[in-house]
């Protein structure tokens, strides 16, 4: 194999008695595939692929410990024997494939998101101190409760033991219960678990040394915290340094795991799952500070999104090993392509948050807009070659069309895509000129590989018609024939200066001092336009048809990009719809009231009003005979994520 280029990744790492055969983590997030409460089919069939891709270590979602640790809807529950099953399976399976298995051990304390009737639940804490993001003001734990759930964290660890995994992780990161025991601004308690620096870290030595306790001394206990909790009311990166010192010196700890961000606080929360607009390996320095205090392995998790990024942080010594989990949510086989020299085949993880812990927000099952494949691997996993190899021809080299490409080529098709202008990428080339979103184009890049491994023929320039298509004799024909931008009727649209998104984007117009954005979808286009037009001078008022700018998108993604906004002085206005312009003002409506909002002493009107189809060839094609597919926004105009999930599913029906 060939792994020179990553010595240090691929070197085995040794926590306690746990050996790994390389530094390549899988950290736990939620999925929402466990079956009612337990490890199913789903779940391990996500799993496997990553354990098959090359991962050395694995560690299953937040558990929970306690019955009062519930903090979302149909949670993992490790609070009785019931799971042990589930996580047998599990464990037996990842140690066929070399990878090792670790637990995380939950409980949210008063970051509590949703619960499991609709109904507000008493939420615990180390005090009755109020949580900023989700409101929620918490009963402070009775002494006889602390002790209770310390020893319900110690039964999880031994249930864990007899399940066979290999360790389990102490979730203390995000203001999670741990941390809210361990930050003297949450824990204002008079007894014996607060006060002094040693009596708030008592919850997690005693919750530690419970564990150790009842599963052995053979078995790896971890703590995952957040270097610096980035918020308010968090705990600093000095702080964490004295914590952890002093909790790695008490020899029951294996490891600790650095991430960064706390769930308090919506500034925090931003870095529970970083979007693209934060760094590659930002959080890199608080596990190096870390590192250089604690005499035991340190895992740094954060933006770490190809091997070259981990392997400089391990070879700096910033680190011991490397979480690296949206890069295989994206890319299940990113460690073996790795490892066998192909890092330029690796499907790279663009940071977009939308499939991934956008769909847990929305309470569905995890994805990828890349890889529509993950969380559906009990449907989509094992892709069958056709027995009957076909010509197929599709139109439209966006991301949709690359993907319905790729896919049906892959199967044994002979593929021939259309593209009628000189790029590949459709939307994607002008979503990547906007603010912070210069990675969203990773997609095409991606694509581009996957076609040029799996034989597509490209054809750019190629405007496709009824001739093109009889001249081409395909067997079926897929299209992916995007859209374009919306203009939608109103008074004066052909009298005031109105241009839309894409036109700035490509530098077709002049745009004046003050602008309006009208932003229709409420979702990331309108965002990075007002932002882009803020940092180049105008004063930009972003008038949304919507709650809230950014309504429709992840909420982190949308909550980085608010606080850009009010940095820049964007004026944000909210619950209006486009009603009409004239040479210098703008009118809306407020759609709840329906009275006027009106904007004067306005230069240019930018219309984010959405898209319209662009689908000429559907009827031609049926007229022909021809089997046809549609996939993406010629189909209905929607994201890039259900452009690639068509194209696949037009890959697999043709």
């Amino acid at each position: 194999m060939q792994h020179d280029q990553f010595p240090h990744l691929f070197s085995p790492l040794t926590v306690r008695n746990l050996t790994l055969k390389n530094r390549i983590i899988f950290t736990g997030h939620e999925t929402h595939l466990n079956d009612h409460g337990i490890i199913g089919d789903r779940m391990i069939a996500y799993h496997e692929a990553r354990a098959r891709g090359g991962a050395g270590l694995i560690m299953t979602e937040v558990a929970l410990v306690h019955p009062g640790a519930v903090f979302v809807a149909d949670p993992i529950r490790v609070d009785t024997d019931d799971c042990i099953p589930g996580y047998a399976r599990l464990a037996d399976m990842l140690h066929g494939y070399d990878c090792g298995l670790i637990s995380q051990l939950f409980h949210p304390g008063r970051e509590i998101v949703a619960t499991e009737d609709g109904t507000a639940p008493v939420s615990y804490s180390a005090s009755s101190t109020p949580n900023e993001r989700f409101h929620v003001v918490p009963r402070s734990m009775p002494t006889w409760l602390v002790e209770e759930v310390i020893d319900y964290y110690g039964n999880a660890g031994r249930r864990m033991k007899e399940a066979g995994t290999d360790g389990v992780e102490i979730v203390a990161s995000h203001g999670y219960l741990p941390a809210q025991f361990m930050n003297p601004g949450v824990n204002v308690r008079d007894d014996q678990y607060g006060g002094s620096f040693e009596n708030r870290l008592r919850f997690v030595r005693e919750t530690a040394t419970n564990i150790r306790t009842k599963a052995g001394d053979d078995f790896v206990i971890g703590l995952r915290l957040s270097g610096n909790e980035l918020s308010p009311d968090g705990l600093s990166l000095d702080d964490m340094l004295e914590i952890c010192t002093a909790l790695a010196g008490d020899g029951v700890l294996d490891y600790l795991s650095v991430v960064g961000g706390s769930s308090s606080t919506l500034t925090g929360s931003i870095h529970i799952v970083p979007p693209m607009s934060c760094d590659t390996g930002y959080t890199a320095p608080f596990a190096a500070a870390i590192k250089a205090r604690a005499d035991i392995p340190v895992f740094v998790t954060g933006r770490i999104n190809q091997p070259q990024i981990a392997e400089e942080i391990l070879s700096n010594g910033h680190a011991d090993a490397c979480g690296m989990t949206r890069a295989m949510i994206c890319d299940p086989d990113m460690a073996g392509k790795a490892h066998g020299g192909k890092a330029d085949d690796i499907r790279a993880c663009i940071g977009c948050n939308q499939a991934c812990i956008g769909h847990f927000h929305e309470g569905y099952p995890i994805s990828c807009i890349q890889n529509p494949v993950s969380g559906r691997e009990v449907r989509y996993g094992e892709m069958s070659q056709t027995e009957t190899p076909r010509n197929i021809m599709v139109v439209g080299g966006g991301p949709g069309g690359m993907k319905a490409a790729v896919t049906a080529a892959a199967r044994g098709h002979t593929v021939t895509l259309y593209e009628g202008s000189a790029r590949l990428g459709g939307q994607t080339l002008l979503a990547q000129l906007l603010p912070t979103r210069t990675e969203f184009g990773g997609i095409v890049t991606n694509l581009e590989r996957e076609m040029e491994l799996t034989g597509v023929t490209v054809r750019k320039n190629s405007l496709v018609d009824e001739a093109a298509i009889v001249a081409h004799g395909p067997d079926a024909v897929i299209l992916a024939t995007g859209a374009e931008p919306r203009w939608p009727n109103f008074e004066g649209r052909d009298d005031a200066h109105v241009v839309d998104a894409w036109q700035i984007l490509r530098n077709e117009v002049n745009v004046g001092g003050s602008v309006v954005v009208a932003d229709w979808r409420a979702d990331w286009i309108g965002i990075g336009i007002a932002e882009k037009l803020a940092e180049e001078g105008c004063r930009v008022r972003l008038a949304i048809n919507g709650y809230m700018p950014g309504q429709t998108i992840q909420m982190y993604v949308r909550d980085a990009g608010v606080g850009r906004l009010h940095k820049l002085g964007v004026e944000m206005i909210p619950y209006v719809r486009l009603f009409g312009a004239d040479e210098d003002s703008v009118y809306l409506q407020h759609t709840t009231s329906g009275e006027p909002v009106i904007c004067e002493n306005v230069d240019t009107l930018v219309l984010c009003q959405g898209h319209t189809p662009v689908n000429p060839l559907e009827e031609c094609v049926r007229a022909l005979g021809i089997e046809c597919h549609l996939a993406g926004d010629c189909l209905a105009p929607r994201t890039a994520e259900e452009a690639v999930l068509e194209g696949f599913k037009a890959g697999l029906a043709v």
